[in-house]
């Protein structure tokens, strides 16, 4: 299998220079940034002046890659001292290759972080300085490249252009914007074939057009980017899904508290969010006083201080509060995107405090509140990713705590019997983590639910309790988000679905649609059986939702309509089932008849 991935990739990165070189062929004048490889492909920044390349230019681009790939060109590797690669460059006209080759020159690989190391052209380990730079020529094409590549050029798989993006040079918005061309490459026509119509349906599925056609959320530039405005039916969805991560919780044992939506900026100091992520931060100042505020980016800190306000004995722990709320964060403009990333973040957030002994149950069952939500009741596969430290420095706390936490991790990972597998340098900077991964309907995997431990916030904040023995004790806090970012996580159920939202949460749950205006007085008999229903799964209480379609239209285009809308239920009434006492029901598995006295056990089915 790595031998697959390892050839895989030097295909992606050989087509990477194969799109050049046809680039350099149809634009002699084309000026090269880096080319590596993406997941599912490769992309390559070009300078091409006044230029500007589009989808439109993918067929003639195409057809050269393909005059290199059928001429079989072998890939050939040389080797060139860096003074002699600069004279390369400058006499090649490529001035962010000079660029890239004054930098090595300068500081060797151990300075400039913001170069690929794939595309730098090292032809050695050096630390200090760089003596020496590879090359690899295909043809007429020659660039500096670290490698690795394919043997020829006919031995790279199927790909496909797919599309082209601005890109400022080396991720600064000071530099020159370069064009990015993206490709994506697989092994065989029948992978690509089968990842493209995967992208077919991931359009149809664009949480960002369901939003819009569904009519769930809109986006206004007089609020500002990243912050979604959600309309009554998707605030349904919203209210019914917090509901349910809120029941769960209140099932555990959980309370729920309230805190403001800003703080002093000293909270975050103090808790050692200000260091890693104050620059996250909207800052607040106030007219009153010289106190600097922000807007809340977390809860954890103002959970501490509810904590911290009163003794706590160890005959009082687990203590352990939660709350839905918002947080926000300066998330930049160009990483903003529907839901997906967005800059006022709804939370069902919760936190538990607790001795050592009671670690194992609490974090069983918010496990089990995890496995409730996504396998019995959203029905997306779950498997654990262990999320450890690195051998960084960004992590806060002593390395003996951490190496018991994690080991912590792990048995809780496999007493619950969880699908698990570990990863370096995805812990939280206060401690490590299990975040769940669901697979959606078309395979992707998202990270949803986590729950984490932290011994470093305790201790920061100075939280104790009277232990049996009379002497002060650290509590183990216990961080859990079920939903995560609700904002988020929509974004991913909505394609998940596709919009067929399950019964229990569809914003409108059913909608009546009447043949003629002669059966009104039957309908009230059917709205009076739906107004009397109240399910109890998986939200308690939670009454129908439903509107009636009387309309002076056709009964086809009522039905077309509440189809579009994705409604699971349609009730159909004409005068023939008023005489049979009975209602026609539509659904996505078809239509049937339904005696109106059995209404409400057919609908408390569903």
């Amino acid at each position: 299998m790595a031998d697959q991935q390892d050839n895989l990739h030097a295909m992606r990165h050989s087509l990477a220079h194969i799109m050049a070189t046809a680039v350099q062929h149809l634009w002699p004048e084309a000026k090269f940034g880096v080319g590596p490889v993406v997941e599912n492909g490769f992309y390559y920044d070009i300078d091409l002046g006044e230029t500007k390349v589009s989808e439109d230019n993918f067929g003639k681009i195409e057809k050269e890659m393909r005059k290199v790939i059928g001429a079989n060109l072998p890939f050939e590797r040389s080797e060139m001292p860096i003074g002699q690669a600069l004279e390369w460059a400058k006499a090649a006209k490529q001035p962010y290759k000079e660029e890239l080759l004054n930098d090595l020159g300068r500081a060797g690989t151990t300075v400039a972080k913001d170069l690929d190391v794939n595309e730098l052209g090292l032809a050695s380990d050096a630390q200090s300085v760089v003596e020496n730079v590879s090359f690899y020529k295909d043809g007429d094409f020659t660039d500096l490249c670290r490698g690795p590549h394919v043997e020829t050029t006919g031995a790279v798989g199927a790909f496909k252009l797919m599309r082209v993006a601005g890109a400022y040079w080396r991720g600064k918005e000071t530099n020159p914007q370069m064009q990015r061309l993206y490709g994506v490459a697989f092994t065989t026509q029948k992978e690509l074939d089968d990842y493209l119509h995967l992208l077919e349906e991931a359009k149809k599925r664009d949480h960002r057009k369901l939003g819009k056609e569904l009519d769930l959320f809109a986006f206004s530039e007089l609020v500002g980017g990243g912050l979604p405005l959600f309309t009554p039916r998707g605030t349904v969805l919203r209210e019914k899904l917090t509901a349910y991560a809120e029941q769960l919780r209140r099932e555990g044992g959980f309370q729920r508290v309230a805190i403001p939506h800003i703080t002093k900026t000293e909270l975050y100091r103090v808790s050692g969010h200000w260091d890693k992520f104050g620059d996250e931060l909207f800052l607040v100042q106030s007219q009153e006083t010289s106190d600097h505020f922000a807007l809340k980016p977390m809860n954890c800190p103002h959970h501490n201080q509810i904590y911290a306000a009163s003794p706590r004995s160890y005959k009082d722990l687990p203590i352990k509060y939660f709350e839905t709320t918002t947080v926000y964060r300066d998330e930049k403009t160009g990483e903003l995107g529907g839901l997906a990333r967005v800059r006022s973040i709804t939370q069902d957030d919760s936190h538990a405090y607790a001795r050592a002994d009671q670690v194992a149950e609490v974090v069983g069952g918010l496990i089990a509140n995890v496995n409730a939500m996504y396998g019995e009741v959203l029905g997306m596969p779950l498997r654990a990713r262990l999320s450890f430290r690195d051998d960084s420095d960004k992590y806060f706390g002593e390395s003996d705590l951490w190496v018991a936490a994690q080991q912590t991790i792990r048995d809780l990972a496999i007493a619950n019997k969880l699908d698990y597998f570990e990863a370096e340098g995805e812990a939280a900077f206060y401690g490590p983590k299990i975040d769940f991964m669901a697979s959606d309907a078309l395979g992707r995997e998202h990270q949803v639910a986590t729950v984490q431990l932290d011994f470093v916030q305790p201790e920061r904040f100075g939280l104790i309790y009277n232990d049996s023995d009379g002497q002060e004790k650290r509590p183990v806090m216990i961080h859990c988000a079920l939903l995560g970012s609700i904002e988020r996580f929509l974004s991913v159920y909505i394609e998940h679905t596709a919009g067929w939202f399950p019964f229990w949460l569809a914003p409108e749950q059913i909608r009546v649609l009447t043949i003629n205006d002669t059966v009104m007085e039957y309908v009230g008999k059917i709205t009076s059986i739906v107004s009397g229903i109240t399910l109890s799964k998986p939200v308690k209480y939670n009454e129908l939702r439903y509107t009636v379609d009387d309309r002076n239209e056709s009964l086809g285009k009522k039905i077309r309509e509440a189809t579009n809308m994705k409604i699971p239920v349609q009730l159909i009434v004409g005068p023939k089932d008023v005489e049979a006492n009975e209602v026609s029901v539509r659904t996505q598995e078809g239509e049937q008849k339904v005696k109106l006295e059995g209404l409400a056990d057919f609908l408390q089915a569903l």
